[in-house]
C-alpha cells in the first residue's frame, strides 16, 4: 500500500499566504466510508476564492499582538466556502507504513461508520465523537493508595465492607439516658468527662444517665441521647445529681443507629465513578485501605516555536510562552498525569525524536499544525507512518487542530499555537480522548440561554468565552465576553465556560451547549467594569466607542 501524505493544513486568507507545496500523490481508487481514498491522499494547497463576510480579524485589534502560528493561522481573517473545496478524498487518512504504522484492524473498522462520511474539515460534533472513540479504553486497572487514587476512575463497584456506622453512636454532645426520666446521673460510668469517642462504655441501667460526646459509642441499655442544651442537672448535695428534661424524650432520639447509612455488603458506588475527595472519605469509612482504579492517562506536552520565551518580557520579535504554564494544570484537571512541558523550538528532527521516543499515552503538541515553513507536525506524522483520525475541525478558533494514532494505544493531539485556539483544541479533541483513556463517563450536556447575540461563521462552529449572568427574562444566561480573538487569553481567563455556537450564529435567549471550564472565573475575575464586561453596546475594550452587540465586531478581537 502506498504511503498517503498528510494534508498540511489549510492556510486561510488571514494568514501569511504560505501553503503546502508538495507534489500530489495519486490516491487509490475508491473511497473508504469516511470519504477517504484507501491509499491515502495528496497534500493540497491553500484554498482560494472570495472570502465570506461576518468573521472579524485580529489585525489591528487592541491587545492582540503576535502569537504562534500567526504567520499561517487559518483562524485569522475571513474565510469562505472556497477554502473548504478540497474533499477528504484529496486529503490524508491512513498512513500505515513506517515503524509505528501497525494500526489494529479493529480500529479501522470502528472508525468506518456511516455518520463519519464528511468532506473538508471534520464538523465539530463529529470530531469530538471521533476523539472519544479513538481509544479502545484505559490501561488495565490497578490497586492504588488513596493519595494516588484521587482523580482516577473506580474500576470496581464500591461495596461496604462494614456497617456504617459500625455501632450505635451519639449524634450530639449530651447524656445517654435509659428510660423516660428523670435520671440519676452516673458519673462513675464514664468518669468526669463521660463517654468519649473511641472509648468503651459500660451498660446503662434503667433510670440512669451518663455524659456522652458526639461520635461516642452509645452504651447498651441507652434508649436516647439528651442534648446538653436540653437537660437540667440538679445537685442533690450528697455527691449525687439528678438529670431532668423539660419535655419528653423520644425513643432513639439523637442516636445514629448501626447501619443507618449502609449495611455490610451494600453497594455504595458503581464502577466508572471519578474518585473525588468525598469518594476517598466514603471508601475509608466503609473499610477500604486501597481502591481498584483505572490509571490516569499519561500526557507529554511538546511546546514548539523558536519565538517563544519562558521568562522575561517579549523582545526582538520573541513572545512569552503562554501555553506551557497553562496546559499542565488544565490536563491534570481533565484527569491526566502530565510531564513538565518540553520546549522544542522549530526543530523537525527533535520533534520526530520526541514523538517516537515518548512513552506517554498521549503526546500533545502546541503550534506547527498549519502549513508554514516551520510547521513540522504533519511531516513528522508522515515520517512516523501515523494514522490521522482528525485533520482540521470546522470550528473557530482552532480549526487546524489534529488527532493521530502514532502507535497502538498511543496518540498525538496537535493544538494550534494561538492560545485561545489551543484551548479550543484541548476541549474539542484532548478532553474526550482523555476521558475514554481514563474510563470516565461522558460529561453531561448542559444548555444555557445566550445573554447576547453571536454572529456565526457560515460553516464552522464557534466556541465563545462566556460569563454566567442573571437575566430577569431568561434567568441564568451565558453572556459572551470581549477579547475572544484566537491569540487572546484575556476573555477565557474571565470566563465560566465556552458557549458552542452552531454555524449561522445564535440570537439572545437561544439555548446553546456550554462547555464548563475546570475553574469558573466568577464575577471577581471580571470586576465591575473590566475585561469581563459582557459583549454588547459600550463594551469596546479600548475605550467608550460603542460596538455592535454581536460576536463579529472587530474592536473586540473578532478573529476566531
Amino acid at each position: 500500500m502506498a504511503l498517503g501524505a498528510v494534508h498540511p493544513g489549510r492556510a486561510g486568507s488571514g494568514g501569511s499566504g504560505a501553503s503546502g507545496s508538495g507534489a500530489t500523490v495519486p490516491s487509490g481508487s475508491g473511497t473508504s466510508p469516511d470519504g477517504v481514498a484507501p491509499g491515502g491522499a495528496a497534500s493540497s494547497a491553500a484554498g482560494s476564492g472570495p472570502a465570506s463576510s461576518g468573521v472579524g480579524s485580529d489585525a489591528g485589534t487592541p491587545g492582540s499582538g503576535p502569537a504562534r502560528d500567526a504567520r499561517t493561522d487559518p483562524d485569522d481573517g475571513p474565510t469562505g466556502p472556497a477554502e473548504h473545496a478540497h474533499s477528504r478524498t484529496e486529503r490524508h487518512r491512513h498512513l500505515r507504513s513506517g515503524p509505528a504504522g501497525n494500526v489494529r484492524p479493529e480500529n479501522a473498522a470502528r472508525d468506518a461508520r456511516p455518520e463519519d462520511t464528511t468532506d473538508g474539515p471534520t464538523p465539530w460534533p463529529l470530531a469530538r465523537k471521533r476523539a472519544a472513540r479513538a481509544a479502545g479504553g484505559s490501561r488495565p486497572p490497578e490497586l492504588s493508595e488513596p493519595e494516588d487514587a484521587l482523580g482516577r476512575t473506580l474500576a470496581e463497584p464500591l461495596t461496604a465492607l462494614t456497617d456504617l456506622p459500625p455501632f450505635d453512636t451519639s449524634a450530639m454532645d449530651g447524656w445517654a439516658v435509659s428510660g423516660p426520666g428523670p435520671w440519676d446521673l452516673d458519673r462513675a460510668a464514664g468518669g468526669d468527662r463521660g463517654i468519649l469517642a473511641g472509648h468503651a462504655a459500660t451498660a446503662l441501667a434503667d433510670g440512669r444517665a451518663v455524659a456522652i460526646a458526639t461520635g461516642a459509642r452509645v452504651p447498651d441499655g441507652a434508649t436516647a441521647v439528651l442534648r446538653s442544651e436540653h437537660g437540667e442537672v440538679h445537685d442533690r448535695g450528697d455527691g449525687r445529681a439528678r438529670l431532668a428534661a423539660p419535655r419528653a424524650v423520644r425513643l432513639g432520639q439523637d442516636i445514629r443507629p448501626r447501619g443507618q447509612e449502609c449495611g455490610r455488603g451494600e453497594p455504595l458506588l458503581p464502577a466508572g465513578v471519578p474518585v473525588t475527595p468525598a469518594v476517598l472519605g466514603l471508601a475509608a469509612a466503609a473499610g477500604y485501605d486501597r481502591l481498584t482504579t483505572y490509571p490516569r492517562p499519561r500526557v507529554e506536552v511538546l511546546v514548539l516555536g523558536d519565538e517563544l520565551l519562558r521568562h522575561g518580557l517579549p523582545r526582538e520579535g520573541r513572545i512569552r510562552d503562554a501555553l506551557g504554564p497553562m496546559l499542565g494544570p488544565w490536563l491534570r484537571a481533565l484527569g491526566a498525569d502530565v510531564t513538565a512541558p518540553r520546549p522544542l523550538g522549530d526543530d523537525a528532527d527533535a520533534l520526530h525524536a520526541a514523538i517516537t521516543g515518548s512513552t506517554a499515552d498521549v503526546v500533545l503538541t502546541t503550534g506547527g499544525t498549519a502549513s508554514g515553513p516551520v510547521d513540522h507536525v504533519h511531516p513528522a506524522l508522515r515520517r512516523i507512518g501515523a494514522e490521522v483520525l482528525v485533520d482540521g475541525v470546522a470550528v473557530r478558533p482552532g480549526h487546524p487542530m489534529l488527532l493521530a494514532r502514532v502507535a497502538p494505544d498511543r496518540y498525538l493531539v496537535g493544538l494550534p499555537g494561538n492560545p485561545l485556539a489551543a484551548v479550543s483544541g484541548l476541549l474539542t479533541l484532548a478532553e474526550p480522548l482523555l476521558r475514554t483513556l481514563a474510563a470516565r463517563p461522558p460529561a453531561a450536556s448542559s444548555r444555557t440561554p445566550l445573554g447576547a447575540a453571536v454572529d456565526g461563521h457560515p460553516h464552522d462552529t464557534r466556541l465563545v468565552p462566556v460569563a454566567y449572568r442573571d437575566d430577569p427574562r431568561h434567568g441564568r444566561t451565558a453572556t459572551p465576553l470581549p477579547f475572544h480573538g484566537s491569540a487572546m487569553l484575556r476573555g477565557i481567563a474571565a470566563a465560566d465556560a465556552l458557549a458552542v455556537v452552531p454555524p449561522g450564529g445564535a440570537d439572545r435567549g437561544d439555548l446553546v451547549e456550554v462547555l464548563e471550564l475546570p475553574w469558573p472565573a466568577g464575577s471577581a475575575a471580571r470586576g465591575p467594569e473590566g475585561a469581563g464586561r459582557p459583549y454588547g453596546p459600550g463594551a469596546h475594550p479600548g475605550g467608550d466607542r460603542p460596538v455592535r452587540s454581536t460576536f463579529s465586531a472587530p474592536p473586540t478581537g473578532g478573529a476566531a
